[in-house]
């Protein structure tokens, strides 16, 4: 079965960086395009980001635009998002999902404070 298992979140002080990790198992990976989203406290699913199965295209909401950048590695299964230049709103729970396959990851909580 579809498994996606996000790992890389943790306390960072605003302007820190971070590098989420999603291990991709029970699907082709690279025949899919994938996509990152985050919940913070009290609110609802906010996208992020989308990658294309290859790689080559890459989308952003305004929000993280310029500071986080989406990125794949198909031979390993393995998508990623490196967050940079984090600020007090960034803090959310943070999922990788595969939309085609409705599959979503357990989330990786990221707090961004001083």
């Amino acid at each position: 079965q579809v498994q996606l298992v996000e790992s890389g979140g943790g306390l960072v002080q605003p302007g820190g960086s971070l590098r989420l990790v999603c291990a991709a198992s029970g699907f082709t990976f690279s025949n899919y395009a994938m996509t990152w989203v985050r919940q913070a406290p009290g609110k609802g699913l906010e996208w992020v980001s989308d990658i294309n199965s290859g790689g080559s295209s890459t989308f952003y909401s305004d929000s993280v635009k310029g500071r986080f950048t989406i990125s794949r590695d198909n031979a390993k299964n393995t998508l990623y998002l490196q967050l940079n230049s984090l600020k007090p709103e960034d803090t959310a729970v943070y999922y990788c999902g595969n939309p085609v396959r409705r599959s979503w990851g357990q989330g990786t909580q990221v707090t961004v404070s001083s």
